[in-house]
């Protein structure tokens, strides 16, 4: 019975993850063509907490070089960087930039971000109550 099963379930998934090592997806950082402008303090915990998926200044972890995995976090980074991408901000209009600024406020107060399950493996991320409340004096314009 064991053998049978391993023939039958356990060889074709191995073959099945070993085959999907080889389709490819995009991890390349297009150029920063335009910093945000906010102080050092609030940059700081930025790109701690939000570029990994926010910005052209991505660092792929180990686990982004593994299908399945892989295609899911390209799919995180591809979709945070089309909803606010810190490497582009000075191609915001200046509407654009409050909005997402205070988008990112809101956020980060409701604890939306960063995403839940980023935070086991990026620890660093994790933002503290002092990271909250100077983002959110940030995003309020305040600072």
């Amino acid at each position: 019975m064991r053998r049978k099963l391993c023939k039958w379930v356990f060889i074709p998934l191995g073959l099945l993850f070993v085959g999907i090592q080889f389709i490819q997806i995009d991890r390349t950082n297009p150029p920063v063509t335009g910093e945000i402008d906010a102080p050092e303090a609030v940059m700081a915990i930025l790109r701690r907490s939000c570029f990994d998926c926010h910005s052209n200044e991505t660092k792929w972890p180990w686990y982004a070089y593994v299908a399945p995995t892989s295609w899911l976090v390209a799919k995180d980074v591809r979709d945070g960087r089309r909803h606010m991408n810190f490497s582009q901000w000075s191609g915001y209009n200046p509407k654009q930039k409050k909005h997402k600024r205070e988008e990112c406020g809101e956020m980060v107060e409701v604890g939306v971000m960063p995403l839940w399950f980023y935070l086991p493996l990026h620890s660093e991320a994790e933002l503290s109550q002092g990271d909250i409340e100077l983002i959110m004096s940030w995003s309020n314009g305040e600072l």
